[in-house]
């Protein structure tokens, strides 16, 4: 008697037994790339973080994000490492975190443990609700708290700021993005300027108070810690 097996009409040959390999192949081919396309939007579901301006924004997602406020005391912030801070504030059950530079210069705080808070928008010991949004103002580790925030220079308008002693990234943003800008070290080094946030303004032309009439724009600068010549 023959082993082989009988396959009525009409099937396909390898209907009593295993399906062809290519036609397993595909199926598992199918099967992974639907888990892969499952698993990844819910990845994306879960965390969606941003930022923008010379500030940085914590928001709390998945299992630590709240909704619907409760009323707590803020803690007071200021000396803490701005990481600490924020741990503190989340365990507390503040999630709407925000920081800025302290000396008004604009920097991002990309690494937070590299920064110290100087300042805080709600007064420590007031009842807030935890929805209320936190702002930290901050400065480097080996900077000194200014005794008030500064701010960036407001937009130039028609008229030719005061930019002396403001960081040549804050001056630029505050003209017109058409104006033509010229910046020199006023050392006479001849350095590059490649970190505007880090150099200062000395001098500047036109001088404050000249009319914008698209003219072009040069300042002279030195580095934050050295002295304007």
């Amino acid at each position: 008697m023959s082993n082989s097996v009988f396959t009525p009409p009409g099937r396909p040959s390898w209907a009593a037994g295993s399906p062809p390999k290519k036609q397993r192949d595909w199926k598992l081919i199918s099967g992974v790339t639907a888990g892969i396309l499952v698993i990844g939007g819910l990845g994306t579901a879960c965390h969606n973080t941003t930022g923008a301006g010379g500030s940085s924004t914590a928001t709390a997602t998945g299992s630590n994000a709240k909704t619907g406020g409760r009323t707590k005391t803020v803690p007071d912030f200021v000396g803490m490492g701005l990481q600490s801070a924020q741990d503190a504030a989340q365990k507390q059950g503040f999630y709407t975190l925000k920081s800025h530079d302290s000396l008004g210069r604009d920097r991002h705080q990309i690494l937070d443990r590299d920064w110290k808070v100087c300042s805080q928008n709600v007064k420590a010991g007031t009842s807030a609700s935890t929805d209320t949004q936190l702002d930290f103002g901050a400065v480097k580790l080996d900077e000194t708290c200014p005794a008030k925030d500064q701010s960036a220079p407001a937009s130039a308008g028609g008229t030719m700021p005061d930019f002396k002693g403001k960081s040549v990234n804050t001056a630029r943003d505050a003209l017109r993005s058409s104006t033509s800008i010229t910046v020199k070290d006023a050392s006479g080094k001849g350095r590059y300027i490649l970190l505007e946030s880090n150099w200062q303004v000395c001098s500047e032309k036109p001088p404050a108070g000249t009319k914008l009439s698209g003219q072009p724009v040069e300042f002279s600068a030195v580095k934050f810690g050295e002295s304007c010549p």
